[in-house]
């Protein structure tokens, strides 16, 4: 008979740990989804705060860049005004670096009196 009782026993204390089990699970499940939607909220929060500093210091690269750029033109000009060769000398630059890189296949050759066109090259000798 003792043994029956013991049996009688572990079957009630199972059942006890079983529904306790199933009460524990019953409460532990909604509290853990409130909490697991909190992470994913303040990590979707966190991500979008990173994804704003990131436009925020590409924009301020840009704005750097094009301050970089508006001086290189500012000096450019200064200079291409007060030496009025360096545009000559650029554009002789340029025409070298065409023609050492192969991108120049054939040379015209056009003559000019004060940068305008020759039309009527032939007459002059007359």
């Amino acid at each position: 008979m003792k043994d029956g009782r013991s049996v009688v026993m572990a079957v009630v204390l199972v059942g006890v740990f079983v529904f306790a089990l199933v009460l524990t699970w019953m409460f532990a499940m909604p509290q853990y989804r409130v909490w697991a939607a909190g992470l994913e909220g303040e990590a979707l929060l966190r991500r979008a705060e990173h994804e704003k500093q990131i436009q925020i210091e590409q924009a301020k690269a840009e704005v750097e860049a094009a301050k970089l750029r508006a001086e290189a033109i500012q000096t450019v000009g200064e200079v291409a005004q007060k030496y009025p060769e360096y545009r000559h000398q650029e554009f002789i630059g340029a025409f070298a670096e065409a023609l050492q890189n192969g991108t120049i296949d054939q040379i015209i050759y056009i003559p000019t009196e004060a940068g305008i066109p020759i039309t009527e090259a032939g007459s002059l000798n007359r």
